[in-house]
């Protein structure tokens, strides 16, 4: 086997604050609020990542000019990389090429939008590549998306004509791979947080949940107390 250097996780990012985030959103939280929730999801991943054993983690920010900010957010554990391309696919596809030539056994990219996702799940993607038992790594997302993809060598093709934020990422990602005769492993199916829908989920499972993130939780108990109440508000006679 091998030696090199651990498998890099890198947590794709948005710089709060720096750029919109969580826009399907907007039609039930303000901006600001939803920059606010995002900016839960965000560290609440940073600081898994940096908690795990084994990786080398990442964060790979948007905008460039963001990086000051990005700084005083992150963990200082975290390597700090900003995205450059010119659409989605470009970015993952620079950045996955770029850690596996700095000599990472195997090279992932994350989301930061899967608030609740099992950080076994990545343990597990940085396994199986550091023991080269496939070529290629992904995390379906239940919206038809992916909120995890490793790769152990550059796979550009992968990432061009990819239609992507449709149904259709994780399908065509998988086919491309198998047209290419790669080896793939594919994680359990988890869900993201991009509508109301998903928000309203969220916030039920959580209800349930022993434990989970730590600042979305909190949020998003706020967020429906704070709904509840006014409700309760308008039912009392004027």
């Amino acid at each position: 086997m091998r030696t090199s250097r651990p498998p890099a996780v890198a947590v794709m990012a948005k710089v709060p604050g720096a750029s919109a985030v969580k826009s399907r959103l907007h039609s039930v939280l303000s901006a600001e609020r939803a920059t606010e929730l995002y900016r839960c999801f965000l560290l609440d991943r940073l600081d898994a990542l940096s908690a795990l054993e084994g990786v080398s983690p990442v964060v790979a920010f948007t905008p460039a000019e963001a990086a000051g900010r990005m700084k005083e957010l992150a963990p200082p554990v975290l390597r700090l990389v900003a995205q450059r391309g010119a659409d989605l696919g470009e970015r993952l596809s620079t950045l996955l090429r770029e850690l596996l030539e700095d000599g990472h056994a195997g090279a992932i990219a994350i989301d930061s939008d899967s608030p609740t996702l099992p950080m076994a799940y990545v343990v597990e993607a940085a396994r199986v590549l550091r023991d080269e038992r496939c070529d290629v790594v992904l995390g379906p997302c239940e919206d038809g998306g992916y909120y995890l993809i490793g790769l152990r060598s550059p796979q550009p093709d992968l990432f061009e004509g990819v239609p992507w934020s449709t149904d259709a990422v994780f399908s065509t990602t998988l086919g491309k791979a198998f047209r290419r005769g790669l080896s793939v492993h594919v994680l359990p199916r988890w869900f993201d947080v991009d509508t109301e829908t998903d928000l309203r989920r969220l916030h039920t499972e959580m209800t349930t949940a022993s434990q989970g993130p730590g600042r979305t939780y909190a949020f998003v108990r706020q967020l429906y107390e704070t709904i509840a109440h006014r409700k309760r508000l308008r039912r009392l006679p004027g």
